[in-house]
């Protein structure tokens, strides 16, 4: 994705909500690129109303309380914490509060709201005080599917999602480290998050105390994907199917394309190469690879000897990375 910029000056600000999670460290970091700068006003997700000193890198953080006065002043307002911060943001958001960019699919359900992805997006939407984020893989599969799609025809698609730990934030993480280490010592697990194995495992499904369902994170994907792709005439929608992977960074994707003429392993390379997709013929890309990455890298496109009209195509992108750059696009347009 290009570089983007939020033009800033004594005045601008932006504020992150939720300002030491996963997702907000990358929106700064992107932040921290622009030239100049902006004000950022880190904001805790907790919601006592009190401030939050936190460590990071063996730096020390100060987050302000979610209340409305930290808003004032900012032009957008970055939701990166968690879904119950990002509706306690919007119902104290004053009327001429910044916008708010969710990140975390809270307020997706609000009249108001606006599904947005840039970097996949055919035609803008207009303008709303809500703009939320897409789910990342979703974002990925609208990149990638549009150029297929003008390679040649698409009959059908069928494509597996591994989904990263990262994508349940730091406790996500802690929580798939935790049940590594006990696998190996024949410990006790850990399952707050997942209610389940996911250490040296794949989840279909999580527990049923899982913080979230899997199947209900799979149909947001779904939703979401389904009305980026409504932009793009002749792309039909995919079958999806969402699996927890037992990684802590990055979705992978197992993708099945079935052409009405099948233009060939060579041709999809060539064509993805030119579309500004990181294609990798000899190596395919894993979820490792791409940490840090921009945009989608694609290999091991292999011609389905079963089927003559379909292909085969392994594709990784990094989900943090994915959903800031996509809300900094965001961001620079309103500024």
């Amino acid at each position: 994705m290009e570089e983007v910029n939020v033009p800033a000056n004594n005045q601008d600000l932006v504020a992150v909500v939720g300002g030491d999670s996963l997702l907000a460290r990358e929106i700064r970091d992107l932040l921290s690129e622009s030239s100049p700068p902006p004000r950022v006003q880190l904001i805790s997700a907790a919601g006592d109303n009190t401030a939050v000193f936190s460590s990071e890198d063996d730096e020390a953080i100060v987050m302000t309380p979610l209340v409305a006065e930290n808003l004032e002043g900012a032009r957008v307002a970055f939701l990166a914490g968690s879904p119950a911060s990002s509706r306690r943001a919007f119902k104290i958001n004053p009327p001429d509060g910044p916008v708010l960019i969710d990140a975390t699919a809270a307020l997706e359900e609000r009249p108001e709201a606006r599904l947005r992805a840039p970097s996949a997006e055919a035609s803008k939407p207009a303008r709303s005080r809500i703009q939320v984020i897409a789910h990342p893989a979703a974002i990925a599969l609208a990149m990638l599917l549009p150029r297929l799609g003008k390679i040649a025809p698409i009959q059908r698609s069928i494509v597996h999602v591994f989904e990263p730990a990262s994508e349940r934030g730091q406790r996500g993480l802690d929580e798939l480290q935790k049940q590594t280490v006990a696998v190996l010592s024949f410990q006790k697990m850990q399952k707050d998050v997942f209610d389940a194995q996911l250490g040296f495992n794949l989840l279909a499904r999580y527990g049923e105390e899982a913080l979230e369902a899997l199947e209900l994170i799979e149909q947001r994907m779904e939703r979401h994907l389904a009305s980026l792709l409504a932009n793009y005439p002749g792309i039909p929608m995919p079958s999806l199917r969402l699996i927890q992977a037992p990684v802590f960074h990055g979705h992978s994707f197992s993708v099945w394309i079935e052409f009405q003429d099948n233009p060939g392993a060579s041709a999809i390379s060539a064509a993805l190469g030119g579309s500004g997709i990181d294609v990798r013929p000899s190596e395919p890309p894993n979820n490792v690879g791409v940490a840090g990455t921009s945009g989608l890298s694609v290999g091991a496109i292999v011609e389905d000897h079963n089927s003559p009209r379909a292909c085969w195509l392994w594709m990784a992108a990094d989900n943090i990375k994915l959903t800031a750059e996509n809300a900094i696009a965001v961001a620079a347009e309103i500024a």
